[in-house]
């Protein structure tokens, strides 16, 4: 029997009123420090700041899972919150929401990351956002290999005014060339 499956058949038995709640909670730990378990990390990370900002602590950690809680999972949550999922006003981790993320998946105002969606800008291997600037590229203005928006800028591009090797309009050249001139080495006219 594996460890989940020793977890789900404790809490069955707490639930169907076998086992009391300080009973679950020492078969718990007990399972979790045993040796056939101990490969697996008992407690992860977790760690907060005392100091409160509109209600959130201006640092939040977590890593990992912690059993104890039930959490596969860390969510931190603060100003600044790093951990496998994070939310805050900087958040930095696997899945990160807020006004700046970074992240494997980004979601934020500025969002940057393996997938990146931001309100404002989305800089990421595939980017949604006001400003998009990826591999694959959706927003109002897309650059990337493939770009899509109403200025477009890309391999392959699809919008409004666009700029590719196959296409040239020039009110989209006169704008990436205003608004992005580190672009104008790419743009042939």
């Amino acid at each position: 029997m594996n460890l989940t499956q020793e977890l789900e058949r404790l809490a069955k038995l707490h639930a169907e009123g076998a086992l009391t709640a300080d009973e679950f909670a020492r078969a718990k730990s007990q399972l979790l420090s045993t040796p056939a378990f101990s490969k697996f990390p008992v407690k992860g990370i977790r760690r907060e700041s005392p100091r409160k900002f509109f209600g959130l602590p201006l640092w939040a950690i977590a890593i990992g899972p912690d059993w104890e809680r039930g959490e596969m999972r860390g969510h931190a949550r603060g100003i600044f919150a790093l951990g496998d999922m994070a939310t805050g006003w900087f958040a930095f981790g696997g899945l990160a929401r807020g006004f700046f993320a970074f992240g494997g998946l980004a979601i934020g105002l500025f969002a940057f990351g393996g997938a990146a969606i931001g309100v404002l800008v989305a800089v990421g291997g595939a980017a949604i956002g006001g400003l998009a600037l990826g591999g694959g590229a959706i927003g109002v203005v897309a650059i990337g290999g493939g770009a899509c928006g109403y200025y477009a800028f890309g391999g392959g591009t699809v919008g409004v005014h666009t700029v590719s090797p196959l296409h040239q309009d020039p009110a989209a050249v006169d704008f990436f060339r205003q608004y992005f001139p580190w672009l104008t080495r790419l743009v042939h006219r």
